[in-house]
């Protein structure tokens, strides 16, 4: 689970943790290939996941749809032949993070439909996160639809390709939440609990490892391949 492939901006004293630089991604890119490891985006890995193939993979997520996942990211996946879902907040599609703006202290772009685009045709999934960002669990009946199904129409009237893949924005969901996901037509659904997937996890409660702006080689490594207990809160 990754947020910015981008140097963390100078002043920045809230969740700089958010940011990995793009030389972190590409060494981490590149551990992952020399050890026999395939990335692949959440479409990409659904057979993997419903144990349909087999096979050495690691699924590569990017949350909210920041114009630095294009710039950056998109070059260094393709380099290594991967691929990654991006998630993206359709109802800010072109604007920022209005969402968490304000505790940061800073607007970061978010990518517009062309770029959207362009990041679909160079290979990449593009997955929804909602039309703008809520606590999910909080919401009414009327607002998760809106929210759920409402993004999923948004972003495949930009693209003109279906959009199989959510993420629950802040990892905030319960029962209501993910049933109401799986109906919306989703095929999978990420958390931000932080476990692996394995064959019989429930796809509309997947786990992910945070990647972090802290986080040296030795540590993704760790964090990205010990298997410990996926422990729900």
């Amino acid at each position: 689970m990754y947020h910015n492939i981008a140097q963390a901006p100078r002043g920045l004293k809230r969740w700089r943790s958010l940011y990995v630089s793009p030389g972190a991604f590409a060494r981490q890119m590149w551990l992952l290939k020399r050890l026999g490891y395939t990335g692949l985006s959440m479409s990409d890995a659904m057979p993997y996941l419903r144990g349909e193939r087999q096979g050495r993979i690691a699924v590569i997520t990017l949350d909210d749809g920041y114009v630095d996942n294009l710039q950056s990211a998109l070059p260094i996946l393709q380099r290594y032949g991967f691929t990654a879902t991006c998630y993206v907040v359709s109802g800010s599609i072109g604007r920022y993070n209005n969402w968490d703006a304000e505790k940061l202290g800073i607007e970061k772009p978010l990518m517009t439909a062309a770029q959207l685009r362009a990041w679909h045709a160079g290979g990449m999934d593009i997955g929804a996160h909602t039309r703008s960002h809520p606590h999910l669990s909080q919401c009414s009946y009327t607002q998760l639809h809106d929210e759920i199904a409402g993004s999923k129409a948004d972003l495949e009237e930009v693209l003109g390709a279906p959009v199989t893949q959510f993420c629950y924005p802040y990892g905030d969901l319960d029962d209501r939440v993910a049933q109401i996901t799986r109906a919306a037509g989703f095929a999978a659904a990420t958390t931000t609990q932080r476990g692996r997937a394995v064959i019989g996890t429930d796809l509309w409660r997947l786990p992910r490892v945070q990647v972090a702006r802290h986080h040296a080689l030795p540590q993704f490594a760790l964090r990205a391949f010990t298997h410990y207990e996926n422990k729900r809160a």
